[in-house]
Order: C-alpha cells, then structure tokens, then sequence
C-alpha cells in the first residue's frame, strides 16, 4: 500500500463522521479516528483490533494493513500526521498567536519563565506551556510533559485566548513531531550539552532534534541562537543562508554582545547603544537566559526602557536556584540541575556566592543515560567542598543496582570529598544539621518536582522536606 499524503489524508477523514481522534486505544470511544504509533515502549500497531472493537471509525498507521473492517490510511509518519490532523481539527490554532518556541539542553524554563514575565509587564497576555507548569488564559494547568503531545497541544492553543504564547520545545518533543502543525514565528536555541543521550545515541542526533524546532517557523519567522557555544556558532552557520537569524554572544556581529560582567549587573552592546543590565538570577547561564528573553522582547517591539525595568522585577522560577537559610545562617539552594554542564554551571555559582564550603546533594535518574553519571560526579567533586550522593528516581533500576553504580562510580573519581545518604530526606537532614554559617547546600536533580519514592521524612519534594526540617527545628526550640 503506497503512503497517502498528508494533505489527502485529512481530506479523507473530513469526509468521515468523526467524534474524535486518540492514540491509546483504551481511550477509543464510537466514532473516533485511532492513530497507531510504534512508540519507544509500546507498538499502537498491535492494538488497533481493540481500537477497531471500542469503536473506531478509521485507523491511521505506518505499517501495511489488509482485512480491516474500517477505513485504514498509511502514512509515512503516524506522528507528524497526528500532529498535523489535530491542528486541522481545530483550524490550525497556532496561527491566531504569536508563538515563541525555545529549545536547548538548559535555560529553556527560566528563558520561557522571563519572556512571559516581560510581556505580562507590558501589558501584553501570554500562554505558557513548560516542564514547570502549562498556563492558559491565566489558568494555571498541571504539566504532563516539557512539551505536550500533539492532540494536547493543539487543543492548548485552541483554547487560549492570549496573544502571545511561550513553550519550551524538547528534544524528545521535536524527535517525536509533537509539534507538527504549530506555526513558530520565533524559535530560541539556548546551548546544547550532554544529556537524554540514552535517547538520541549521540549528540549529532540530539543536535539535529533540536535544529527540527526551526523548520516549523513561518515565512517571516525568527530564529535567535545563543552563539556563545560551538553548537550554536554551528547553527548560526547552519540557518544563517535561509532563516531570519539574530544572536547573543560575545563576538561584534552578534546582535546582542556581553562585553562585561560586573556582579549581577551586565554592560551589554545593543546594536549601536550600550546599556547595563542588572541580572535578576546568579550565574553566567542565567546572563545568557536573560540576553536572549531581551533580543526577544526586542525583535518583538517592546522598548528598551521597558524590558531592563520588567527584568529587574522577575521573581524567579519554582525550582530554578530556590534560596532558603537555616538557623546558623546556612544557604540551601534548590535546582532542576540535571546535567554535567548544568550542575557545573551552579555549582560555580554557588562557589562564587559562597564563602565558607559547598555542599553538593545530589543522584542519578534510574534507567536514563548512565554515559552522564561520571561527568556530573567528576563536576561535583571538582567545585564543592563535599559530595552527598543520595538518589533520585529509580524508574524500574533497583536500588542494589543503583547504589553499586553509585559506589563504584566514587571509585574511580576519588572517596575523599563523597558520602552516600541513599534516602534523600535524610541526606538533606544530615547536611541542613551539620552545615556552618556562610556554608552553601546545593541539592540538584529534583527541583520542583515530587518524590516517587517514600522517604524517611513524610515530604514530598526537596521544597517540602527543607520547610519540615524547619518546622522540626523551631518545634525542638520552643519545647527546649
């Protein structure tokens, strides 16, 4: 059976009397159009029997079908052509905003997080759909995913209402065509590093899930690269011949130049003026997160004045370096940091921030990119005082497992700053207990995100198990 083009294929199913489309065929329900996808754990394609027995009207797959009792297509791409049909469905939504698109292995949160701040300082509305939190017409929704799948996020933009709307768009989001049939007049590209490289093989492949963001901008889109790595140096080149490309950097032909950083305040050459910016989080990656939310605000027409004085009021993002003291004046700091280079770049910005010693709290995630573990042991060795090894989600991996791995990783980097606390809560304990005045505890990994693990202490995140130690501590005081 020869492949039916997209553009056909949604003829022929607007022909049909449809109530819905799904993916999952428990959902199917009479009268809906069932996709099968041959996904990374799960073949669609095996169950579009059960589709076809809840209901299904027509069946949309990769693979030859022949006997079946319903109408069946075959595309070349089951997901794309989801992504696409979707966005018919609802009349091609993206198109009634303006849709700001950022990808990149860190800074896509607080980058996504600002843009919206300088906007809503503005007056303008704006959706945001993220890791942290999806937030339509001021409604704040749960996030399922960094990126959602492409029935959600059309319906997404079908329902909102705002002008603007700002999304971070994941590698396994772009891989996977989530996007397909989003228009993107605006597409960011942070930096790119070692991570999810269990999923990509390699960081060719990962670079090129990336780049797929900035084949869905429109005719006069804009794309806006942090060229302040090898990676985007390279896609700068790359796009530099067919897209409308703009950039922040250190080097005189980008369009926004860091020429000196003075603390938290940034000298920064902008076209023929130069301006000082006062950064609203620590860190050399959040300078670069905050230069490309200004090239942005610019190239959207918001002056100058107004997106220095909207920067100077962000008030941070739910699990991006969360600040929080202990009673001898010690300094928790909780991060998503997840990465060799993310955990690198905090850690270098606590030591900056810090003048006693660095604590670094930390673990790997079960069944996810070992190749990663090394360097992020090796990175948290080399910029802190202590290492507490603790975990993070197994996802399936045992515990044995994971804790051979964890010690034989100490290993080979060297037992004399590292301590293993497996339970996360009492690690976080045993730090927040010894810690001196002017120390930094930093505890990455986890962020704003829940346990899926029951730990010693009855909390559910790194958030929750720092203001119950609190709430322990000013007990024993008042019973002392």
């Amino acid at each position: 059976m020869n492949h039916i083009p997209i553009h056909k294929l949604i003829n022929e199913v607007n022909k049909l009397s449809y109530t819905g489309i799904q993916s999952n065929s428990k959902m199917v329900e009479a009268g809906n159009v069932f996709v099968a996808i041959d996904g990374t754990a799960v073949d669609g394609h095996l169950f579009i029997k059960d589709a076809i027995s809840n209901g299904a009207c027509a069946v949309i797959g990769e693979k030859p079908l022949t006997g079946a009792s319903v109408p069946y297509f075959q595309v070349e791409n089951s997901r794309e052509a989801i992504g696409l049909l979707a966005a018919s469905i609802y009349g091609n939504p993206s198109k009634k905003h303006q849709v700001i698109a950022i990808t990149g292995t860190n800074g896509k949160t607080t980058t996504s997080h600002l843009i919206k701040h300088i906007l809503n300082y503005v007056g303008e509305s704006c959706s945001l759909i993220g890791t942290v939190e999806y937030e339509i017409n001021g409604q704040k929704i749960k996030s399922s995913h960094t990126t959602p799948d492409a029935l959600q996020l059309q319906k997404l933009l079908f329902e909102s209402n705002d002008r603007y709307v700002v999304m971070e768009a994941s590698s396994h989001g772009l891989d996977q065509h989530r996007l397909a049939g989003t228009g993107v007049d605006y597409a960011l590209f942070t930096n790119l590093s070692h991570d999810h490289l269990d999923y990509h093989g390699n960081m060719t492949n990962y670079f090129h899930a990336k780049t797929q963001l900035f084949g869905l901008l429109n005719v006069h889109g804009e794309a806006i690269i942090g060229n302040y790595t090898s990676w985007g140096k390279k896609l700068t080149k790359l796009l530099k011949q067919q897209k409308h490309v703009f950039s922040v950097g250190e080097m005189g032909l980008d369009d926004v130049q860091l020429l000196s950083i003075h603390g938290l305040e940034v000298l920064v050459k902008d076209g023929p003026n130069h301006l000082t910016l006062s950064i609203p989080l620590p860190g050399l990656h959040n300078i670069w997160n905050t230069l490309q939310a200004y090239l942005l605000a610019k190239r959207l027409g918001i002056p100058a004045e107004d997106i220095v004085k909207a920067i100077q009021t962000f008030p941070g993002v739910a699990g991006r370096f969360e600040q929080y003291q202990n009673d001898v004046k010690a300094n928790f700091i909780v991060d998503y940091a997840h990465s060799p280079d993310s955990i690198n770049y905090c850690l270098q910005t606590a030591k900056e921030l810090t003048k006693g010693k660095v604590v670094h709290i930390f673990g790997f995630r079960g069944q996810r990119d070992r190749k990663k573990r090394l360097p992020m042991l090796e990175a948290s060795v080399e910029f802190s005082d202590e290492v507490i090894i603790t975990l993070d989600d197994l996802n399936g991996e045992s515990l044995e497992g994971m804790s051979r791995d964890i010690y034989d990783l100490i290993e080979r980097v060297g037992k004399g700053k590292c301590k293993v606390i497996l339970d996360r809560t009492e690690a976080i304990k045993y730090a927040w207990d010894t810690s001196e005045k002017e120390d930094t505890v930093l505890v990455t990994g986890k962020g704003p995100e829940c346990y899926q693990h029951p730990f010693l202490l009855p909390s559910r995140s790194d958030r929750e198990t720092i203001e119950y130690i609190k709430m322990l501590h000013l007990s024993n005081k008042i019973l002392d």
